[in-house]
């Protein structure tokens, strides 16, 4: 596509042309001029149907032919005619039949789509690439180009600023693609849409000039405008186009307010100067001053150096002295504990040779022991040997014996005094307390 050139509005508009001229136009255009649309000039005619009925005739009339054909001469030129006709009428068949088939061959360029119609009636979009059209009376009418990106001019003048100081020009600059072409050309058509669309711009681009103030104009060169290419796309999308970018590359401010701007930038320029200036006396009065510091902080430095070699040889000689000092102390710890460790072995021997001896005297009362239950096992067993046998009195009266109290009391009178082996008790104990 073509773009107007800079400072120029660019022109959106259709022609009618023939399929060949279609490219050349879709890609170039005439100077300024955009063209989205291209209106075909058909060549799809009806003169194809001509040869066809006269095949149809032809072959008609070689039937008859040979329906009224017969003997003789006649039947002859009959049969003649009639071979002639049949050949004739297939003939114009087939040229009929080409002639169609070539006339219904449409090809559409690449990055276009084409609209078919029907008796004037959109029928359906044609994909680029070849089609065949075998109905006679459907053709393309429109082939509109969606693929391309088309970029569009619309420097708008006299544009009033927020101080109302009109601006000598504000150029806007936008891309559009075509994403419904039944829409489009069934809405708007190319012609009328270059006026929608240019009348939108300015009303866009109007409302944004008067939001800036006149000194922050040029701000708007390369400004975001993503809020206007948002506000086109909604007035637009109900024609099946869509804004792809948009930007602002100049601004051109009045004749006067330029000269004032001129004025502005000199002085500023001066206050520069004088700022560059002062800053190169601060610069070099800060430059000393950095020089005297760097100076007091190498005399700090050296000091510095001096006071930590005093304190390194004081820390040495306290290490020196605490190293001594512990010296001295590991030495009489050492003594300390010789002495308790010496002491400690001295008390456990003891403390050994007192269990040994509480042992022994364990031992030796455990054999006292042993040596008394066995004296005293023995004394049970000479006591045992010894003791009286019992004598048993029989007292009843139905024995036949004496049952007086007399000869009660003399038999226990008697009993004391007599053992076994004629010895009394109390001699046999004394005797063998006598033996242990």
């Amino acid at each position: 596509m073509s773009s107007a050139r800079t400072n120029h509005r660019s022109v959106i508009t259709e022609e009618v042309a023939p399929w060949s001229e279609i490219p050349h136009l879709l890609r170039g255009g005439e100077a300024g001029t955009l063209v989205p649309v291209i209106i075909p000039r058909h060549r799809r005619r009806v003169w194809w149907m001509v040869p066809f009925w006269l095949g149809l005739l032809a072959v008609t009339s070689g039937v008859m032919a040979t329906a009224r054909s017969g003997d003789g001469a006649a039947g002859t030129a009959w049969d003649a005619f009639a071979g002639t006709a049949y050949v004739l009428g297939l003939a114009s068949l087939v040229a009929g039949a080409l002639w169609w088939w070539r006339s219904s061959i449409v090809e559409i360029e690449q990055g276009t789509t084409g609209i078919l119609t029907r008796y004037g009636a959109i029928v359906r979009t044609l994909d680029p690439g070849r089609h065949y059209l075998w109905h006679p009376w459907s053709r393309v009418d429109f082939v509109v180009d969606t693929a391309t990106e088309i970029p569009y001019s619309a420097p708008v003048v006299a544009c009033p600023t927020q101080e109302n100081v009109p601006l000598r020009a504000i150029d806007f600059f936008l891309k559009f693609r075509i994403t419904d072409a039944v829409l489009f050309v069934r809405t708007i058509g190319a012609g009328n849409f270059d006026l929608v669309l240019s009348s939108a711009v300015q009303d866009a681009i109007r409302q944004r000039g008067r939001r800036v103030r006149t000194e922050r104009a040029y701000d708007l060169r390369g400004s975001d405008v993503a809020d206007m290419q948002d506000l086109l796309n909604r007035q637009l999308s109900r024609y099946g186009v869509r804004i792809t970018g948009a930007n602002i590359p100049d601004v051109q401010l009045p004749t006067q307010y330029q000269q004032h701007l001129a004025t502005r930038e000199r002085v500023a320029k001066e206050s520069t100067a004088y700022e560059q200036e002062w800053g190169l006396t601060r610069k070099r009065r800060i430059d000393s001053l950095q020089m005297d510091i760097e100076r007091a902080k190498k005399v700090r430095d050296a000091r510095l150096v001096e006071v930590k070699a005093a304190l390194n040889k004081a820390r040495e000689q306290v290490a020196q002295l605490l190293e001594e000092q512990e010296t001295q102390a590991q030495k009489v710890r050492f003594e300390i504990e010789t002495r308790g460790r010496s002491g400690l072995i001295a008390a456990e021997n003891e403390a050994r040779a007192q269990r040994r001896l509480a042992q022994a005297y364990r031992d030796n009362r455990a054999v006292l022991q042993y040596e008394l239950a066995r004296r005293r096992l023995e004394v049970g067993a000479a006591l045992t040997g010894r003791a009286p046998r019992p004598l048993v009195l029989r007292t009843d009266s139905n024995s036949g014996t004496d049952t007086s109290a007399l000869s009660t009391l003399l038999a226990a009178k008697l009993l004391p005094g007599t053992d076994r082996s004629g010895n009394s008790p109390r001699s046999a104990v004394e005797e063998v307390a006598g033996e242990l």
